[in-house]
C-alpha cells in the first residue's frame, strides 16, 4: 500500500496499512544516516510515539553489550515491530514518515553521512508529496461523486414527490365526475385545475373578485390566472351540461379585452359549440384566447404527458394560426 499524505488524518487510510517493502527498506536506510549514535536512533522512534515495547529490550541489551546491535539493525527491528502493529501502530508510523520527510538540521548527522542522507530524504519525501497528490485527487473524485450521487438521490426524490403531487392533483379532478351537485362541482372544480397547474409547475393565482368603488357589489369574477413563459392568462372553467355557446365565452372575452398584454384560456366540459369557436377566432385579431378541453386534460393526465406542453402547442396553435381551439 502507498505511503499516507501527512495531512490527512489515520482513519482515512484505515487500520490496516502498513509500510510497503520498499519504503521499510528506504525507511531502514535513512533513519540511522539521520542519527550520530544507537541511542539517537532510539530517541527518534520514541520521539514518534512508537512503544516502548518495540525498542526497550534493544536498548536493555545495548547497555549491557554496546557491539549486541548496530543503528541499521535497530532501525530494521524497530520498523519491523511498528509496521506488524494494527491500530495502535498507525499514529507512530504516520509519525515517523512525518519526522524524516521534515528533516532539516542535518547537523546533527554525521558530515560523512550528510549528502547521503539529504539525498534519502528527498527521495522520500517526493514519494509522499506524489502520494499526496493522487490522494487528494482520489479524495476530490470521491467527494465529486458524493456530490454526483446526492444530486441525483434529489432529484429523484423530486421526480416522485413532483409525480405524487400530481397523481393526488388528477385523482382529484377524476373525482369530480361523480360529484351530483353542479355548484359544489364547479367549485371544486376551479381547485381542482389550480392544484394541478401547480403540480406541473405553473404559476397560479386562485379565483378572486373585484368590486365597484361606489358599493355596486362584485362587477367580475374571475376563476384564476396562470403563468406560463411569462405570459398571463385569465382562465374561466366551465362545468355545463353541454357544450359552452356564445354566451360563455363573450364574458371572458370582455374580461380579457379590458386587461392590456392579458391573455385568455376557458377550460370547459364537455367542450364548445362550433358558434363558441367561431365567435372567439373572429376575436383573434385583438386578443389570444385559447380553448381547452376537460377531456384534453384528462387524456394528459392519463397519458402520463406534460400539461404544459400540451398548453404550449395550444397557444402555438392561437398565436401563429389564429386557431383557438385545435385539439392536441
Amino acid at each position: 500500500m502507498a505511503t499516507p499524505p501527512l495531512n490527512q488524518t489515520p482513519d482515512e487510510f484505515g487500520a490496516a496499512f502498513h509500510y510497503p517493502p520498499d519504503l521499510l527498506e528506504q525507511l531502514v536506510d535513512t533513519i540511522p544516516l539521520l542519527c550520530k549514535s544507537k541511542n539517537a536512533v532510539i530517541l527518534f522512534f520514541q520521539g514518534a510515539g512508537v512503544s516502548t515495547e518495540d525498542y526497550e529490550d534493544i536498548r536493555a541489551e545495548l547497555t549491557t553489550d554496546r557491539n549486541s546491535h548496530n543503528k541499521y539493525g535497530i532501525a530494521r527491528t524497530i520498523l519491523t515491530r511498528l509496521n506488524e502493529r494494527g491500530d495502535n501502530g498507525l499514529r507512530p508510523r504516520r509519525e515517523v514518515i512525518k519526522r524524516v520527510v521534515e528533516f532539516e538540521d542535518y547537523g546533527t548527522t554525521w558530515e560523512a553521512d550528510r549528502m547521503r542522507a539529504k539525498g534519502q530524504v528527498a527521495s522520500i519525501r517526493e514519494r509522499v508529496n506524489v502520494h499526496d497528490s493522487f490522494t487528494r485527487m482520489s479524495i476530490e473524485r470521491d467527494r465529486e461523486a458524493a456530490r454526483h450521487r446526492e444530486a441525483h438521490a434529489r432529484q429523484q426524490e423530486e421526480v416522485r414527490n413532483r409525480k405524487a403531487t400530481i397523481e393526488a392533483a388528477r385523482d382529484g379532478l377524476f373525482a369530480l365526475f361523480g360529484e351530483q351537485n353542479p355548484q359544489r362541482r364547479g367549485k371544486l372544480a376551479e381547485k381542482a385545475l389550480n392544484d394541478l397547474f401547480a403540480a406541473f409547475g405553473i404559476s397560479v393565482r386562485e379565483a378572486f373578485e373585484l368590486k365597484g368603488d361606489d358599493g355596486e357589489g362584485i362587477v367580475e369574477q374571475i376563476d384564476g390566472v396562470i403563468e406560463i413563459d411569462g405570459t398571463i392568462y385569465l382562465v374561466e372553467m366551465k362545468w355545463l351540461a353541454t357544450t359552452a355557446g356564445t354566451d360563455v365565452v363573450a364574458h371572458h372575452l370582455v374580461r380579457v379585452m379590458g386587461r392590456s398584454g392579458a391573455r385568455g384560456m376557458v377550460i370547459a366540459n364537455p367542450g364548445f359549440s362550433d358558434a363558441a369557436i367561431r365567435q372567439v377566432r373572429d376575436a383573434m385579431a385583438h386578443m389570444t384566447v385559447v380553448l381547452v378541453t376537460l377531456e384534453e386534460i384528462v387524456g394528459v393526465l392519463t397519458r402520463g404527458d406534460d400539461l404544459v406542453e400540451m398548453l404550449r402547442r395550444k397557444i402555438y396553435a392561437a398565436v401563429i394560426d389564429r386557431e383557438p381551439f385545435r385539439r392536441c
